[in-house]
């Protein structure tokens, strides 16, 4: 019961960020598709229009951290949550936290106020309790937290990773590709997934490309093969999430991890290892097929500036197939489709 209660909480924060996410990502996808790709990534310098597109769908795709952690906390506490919430929320992108930290501060701040909400203060101070007083402790509660107990923990946490980075890449190859398909998927595009893209891109100056190149297949393989997954049998997933598979579909063909997100913070203990895996195979498959990747930037988009762009489409549906087949599973186990 507890379990299910607690699933309820991050769908409920689910439900209301789908809407960012699609919208967010749609129009940064519709812009980079367009534009003119170079060794550098996307140039919008001769197409200030998709510079627009673009710029619009940055600003959406921005609200995705705040909206999800505030309502989740307003699936615990109801309206009195939604500002330390968000605040928390917001607190998590500004500190490089990602969805993860969105999920900490949502259901920290949830709880905070649900605690709050059961003391009986003088009636007096009773009206003013749910829209100043209860706001104004919690958000001033959930922020310190986000600053001074998660931030500063991750960023030495990311520079000790970029070291460690640093020294496996002379190492095995095998081992460099699981280890950056696992971080690049783990978060999908929290601190852990940055670390590994811009250990990505400083190798590109280095003249390797090759570490860019299973980063660029790791990246777009969680939104699409959890977009894939959604197709291969509908009966198996809500109308919600047909619409996010969609929307993780167009994300995941310009690079954008981020489309995977909604799927991993409504099931994050199966949907996270799944992507971890399916990125993993990807990566690994690049690493040996010698794919080089020009352009600090993921996904099929990058296929022009990509060397041995074969072995980069095999890397890309090895990854997908596996993260549709895995989740398809999993789905079925969790919930038996009913019978025709």
């Amino acid at each position: 019961m507890k379990a299910q209660r607690f699933k309820q909480y991050l769908l409920s924060g689910v439900s209301y960020a789908i809407p960012f996410v699609a919208s967010g990502g749609i129009l940064i996808a519709v812009s980079i598709a367009f534009a003119p790709m170079t060794a550098q990534g996307p140039d919008f310098s001769q197409a200030p229009f998709l510079k627009l597109i673009n710029d619009i769908g940055v600003v959406a795709f921005a609200f995705l951290i705040p909206v999800l952690s505030g309502y989740i906390a307003f699936g615990i506490a109801d309206r009195p949550g939604i500002a330390p919430g968000f605040v928390g929320g917001y607190i998590a992108g500004q500190v490089g936290a990602g969805f993860l930290g969105g999920i900490i501060s949502g259901l920290l701040a949830g709880f905070l106020v649900a605690v709050l909400k059961k003391i009986k203060p003088p009636r007096s101070l009773r009206p003013i309790m749910p829209i100043l007083v209860i706001p104004v402790l919690t958000s001033l509660a959930v922020g310190f937290v986000m600053f001074k107990v998660v931030g500063a923990p991750i960023r030495d946490l990311m520079t000790a990773i970029q070291h460690w980075l640093e020294a496996m890449n002379s190492g095995n190859q095998v081992v460099l590709g699981i280890i950056l398909g696992s971080m690049i998927a783990f978060d999908m595009g929290g601190p852990v997934n940055k670390v590994a893209f811009f250990f990505g891109a400083a190798m590109i100056q280095r003249g390797n490309f090759a570490v860019m190149g299973a980063c660029a297949a790791a990246i777009c393989i969680p939104p699409l093969g959890l977009g894939l997954a959604t197709l291969l049998n509908r009966r198996l997933w809500t109308d919600q999430e047909k619409e996010a598979g969609l929307a993780a579909l167009a994300m995941g063909a310009i690079g954008i991890t981020e489309g995977a997100i909604p799927f991993a913070a409504a099931d994050p203990l199966r949907v996270i290892p799944v992507i971890m895996a399916g990125s993993s195979v990807g990566a690994v498959v690049a690493m040996l097929g010698r794919v080089g990747d020009h352009a600090p930037h993921g996904g099929p988009i990058v296929l022009p500036v990509v060397d041995n762009p074969l072995m980069f489409v095999a890397a890309i549906l090895a990854g997908t197939l596996t993260v549709a087949g895995l989740m398809s599973l999993l789905k079925r186990r969790a919930k038996p489709a009913p019978s025709e």
